[in-house]
């Protein structure tokens, strides 16, 4: 077995777009996920490590030192940090010319030929879903016999090996919980609506929704919901509680769609509520009232929810399976239940307008999660919308994201620019946030918890400094050319 390093490289000051993150772009608030991508893999080597670098405040001077006592290294990378993971790759490599480096990650999924024509520090980069062919890296099986992986031979030609078949069988996947404990700092990753501190991790893959924005499924994860047996993720949180004790306030389960299976997601929260362990996990905004119950007396505190858009037409045409008034009535039943929700919205997607923007805020407020999360729609290679764009000429001459890591609007529409699109992530923040329905309950757990107290005045202060920054950046970049 080769000594085999998992690194998500340092990147942006802030930025959360590598390891684990649906968002790959720096925060509003101090926010990180774990590297769920890369524990797994991690769990499966045995010998290996795991290196988080952002939330750890690593270098490249540190990962360079660390990376000396390895053979094989595997990064974890992302369509706007690509760049800037090349150049740590190349560092790497000149340290050490016979290091085997190797990128996985949705970006290298879809375009495995261009990343290794364009990169030559990069030996090969694993598709689809990699857990199994990093393992068989690892192990030294031969290249040309390791299936998902694409790779350049010592003449300089690259080969593309046949796919890799999804897993299936989840149960015999390791857990990555210890892996969590020996490599990283759990104190070290904070999201603004999840209790801390807390953990993420995934009890499946894929979603069988058809969402044209969605990173995972189309790239790595697929349709098909594959996951652990309930048994299996009891026994899986039954270690969790014995290794971290009383210190994880809260269990992130950040499958796409925990929920799809109802009777499963009882099932798993009958352990937690079995276990006294508070959780949270992803669904979408049409779950029924009796099952929301259920898993509400089962110990569960927050549901994650992308509404997306408050215009039905936008909703339809990203095909997202969602009505409105399913959201609302679902938003009803979690008030009345107690169920706090964090929501996600996504500004500038196909047939966005300035009154289908004004909708979405509204929808917004009116609906009163507890949190939301604004972002702005990323066409990622691999995605429908990526099609689209390039289909219909919606592409604007910005980046994913500008240098500092913040997130900027590469689409433009005939009747809706980039810039519009930008200033309407700060308006919706402000509008929604600058309502005493919204400031009043925060001020609650202020008032009530000292350590939250501590945290929202550090979130509020970095989220005015990030509206500062996107302001900054909106005035120094060239605008874009409406249309085309």
């Amino acid at each position: 077995m080769m000594k085999t390093l998992l690194l998500n490289p340092p990147s942006f000051d802030g930025f959360d777009g590598g390891a684990g993150s649906r968002y790959q772009a720096k925060r509003e608030i101090t926010s990180f996920w774990y590297p769920t991508w890369l524990a797994q893999p991690a769990a499966l080597i045995p010998g290996s490590k795991l290196v988080d670098a952002p939330p750890h405040n690593q270098t490249v001077e540190d990962v360079l030192q660390i990376a000396k006592e390895y053979e094989l290294v595997i990064m974890h990378t992302s369509t706007p940090s690509l760049t800037n993971d090349v150049k740590c790759a190349m560092a790497i490599k000149q340290q050490r010319p016979e290091m085997q480096i190797g990128f996985v990650g949705a970006h290298v999924a879809v375009l495995p030929d261009e990343t290794l024509r364009e990169n030559p520090a990069i030996d090969f980069v694993c598709r689809n879903e990699f857990d199994y062919t990093c393992k068989e890296l690892a192990q030294g099986k031969d290249w040309n016999q390791i299936n998902g992986l694409s790779y350049r031979d010592r003449n300089g030609n690259i080969h593309h090996n046949q796919e890799r078949q999804l897993i299936h069988d989840w149960d015999v996947m390791p857990s990555v919980l210890p892996i969590y404990k020996r490599d990283l700092d759990i104190t070290k990753y904070f999201i603004g609506y999840l209790l801390h501190p807390y953990i993420s991790f995934y009890t499946g893959r894929g979603c069988p929704a058809k969402c044209s924005f969605c990173l995972w499924p189309q790239t790595i994860g697929g349709h098909q919901y594959r996951s652990k047996s309930p048994e299996a993720v009891g026994r899986e949180m039954e270690e969790a509680k014995a290794i971290f004790g009383d210190k994880v306030q809260e269990y992130m389960f950040d499958d796409d769609t925990f929920t799809i299976d109802k009777h499963r997601a009882i099932a798993i929260s009958e352990h937690m509520k079995r276990l006294k362990l508070t959780w949270s996990c992803n669904a979408r905004a049409n779950l029924d009232y009796d099952t929301l119950k259920q898993l509400r007396n089962n110990g569960l505190r927050l549901l994650l929810v992308g509404f997306e858009s408050g215009n039905q037409q936008i909703l339809d045409g990203i095909k997202k399976g969602i009505k409105l008034e399913v959201a609302r009535k679902f938003m009803e039943n979690c008030h009345k239940l107690g169920i706090t929700v964090h929501g996600t919205f996504i500004i500038g997607l196909p047939n966005e307008t300035s009154e289908t923007i004004e909708e979405t805020i509204r929808f917004a407020c009116e609906m009163s999660p507890h949190t939301i999360q604004v972002s702005i729609a990323a066409p990622y290679p691999g995605t429908e919308l990526y099609q689209q764009a390039q289909t219909n000429g919606w592409f604007s001459d910005n980046a994913l994201v500008a240098n500092s890591g913040i997130q900027m609007s590469t689409l433009q529409y005939p009747n809706l620019s980039s810039a519009e699109i930008e200033d309407a992530v700060e308006q919706m923040y402000r509008r929604f946030y600058f309502r005493p329905k919204a400031i009043i309950p925060i001020v609650g757990e202020m008032l009530t918890n000292p350590q939250m107290l501590v945290r929202r005045l550090r979130e509020g202060r970095e989220f005015f400094s990030y509206l500062k920054d996107r302001r900054t950046q909106a005035d120094t970049k060239t605008p874009s050319v409406v249309g085309g």
